[in-house]
């Protein structure tokens, strides 16, 4: 599997603390009012957004903030204008960071994401510098304790995907974005649960970090981006075992 799928499965273990937390609600609503806005509020018609009320019930987010999200999305209730903003910069080492953020104030946006960057040793990039090396893929993380690889492998590759691949007790499943949406489908009528489903940025190749102090500087530095309330999402080459950070 790759260093990228090793990275999912380790946000995936802190998913827990960062609900505790409450950020995590707050990034989950803006997504599902920007898959509301775009393909509507009922989740039988737009499988976007049944995709992302899965990852809203995976962490526990509340029906009531699940209801307001969508509704803001649609309309019925009013909300602010939401913009996507994209950086890409470099961790020591070379590690490439693109950090995807939803935003209602560009500005406050930029500085806040400029001063982790700088103030945790990094660069900020050129436009496509960092993107270049990544691809964009649909990635489901399932739980391979609780399906049969075989199994698994036909029903995926049937609905259209690329590649499955395991390591340790998680198998990743990755798809053109363009089947994204088919392949998730035949998982959740096969009532196969999926752990994390989203359009990721896969990278084409990987930086290795193998030193335990630098894996653990990295992994803060991408820690304190995703702690700000804009940051949707960090995406990075790094491939980091897991086990450097034990």
């Amino acid at each position: 599997m790759s260093g990228h799928s090793k990275w999912a499965t380790i946000k995936h273990k802190k998913a827990a603390t960062d609900a505790k937390k409450g950020k995590v609600f707050s990034k989950l609503a803006k997504e599902i009012m920007i898959c509301a806005r775009a393909g509507g509020g009922d989740p039988g018609a737009n499988i976007s957004l049944r995709t992302m009320l899965q990852k809203a019930k995976q962490v526990n987010m509340p029906s009531d903030n699940i209801d307001r999200a969508i509704k803001k999305g649609t309309g019925e209730l009013q909300s602010a204008a939401l913009e996507e903003i994209m950086f890409e910069a470099y961790a020591s080492g070379g590690v490439g960071l693109i950090v995807q953020c939803l935003s209602d104030n560009r500005n406050r946006t930029v500085a806040e994401v400029r001063h982790v960057i700088t103030r945790c040793g990094g660069n900020l990039a050129g436009q496509g510098q960092v993107m270049r090396s990544f691809t964009r893929k649909g990635q489901i993380i399932i739980d391979a304790t609780k399906i049969e690889e075989d199994k698994l492998m036909e029903l995926v590759l049937e609905a259209g995907a690329d590649d499955m691949q395991k390591e340790d007790d998680k198998f990743e499943v990755l798809t053109d974005p363009s089947k994204f949406n088919n392949v998730v489908e035949a998982l959740s009528k096969a009532g196969i649960q999926m752990e994390s489903s989203e359009v990721s940025l896969i990278p084409d190749t990987y930086t290795p970090v193998t030193d335990k102090d630098k894996a653990g500087t990295l992994v803060k530095f991408i820690e304190e981006l995703e702690d700000l309330d804009d940051v949707q999402n960090v995406y990075t080459n790094a491939d980091i075992d897991d086990s450097l950070l034990a």
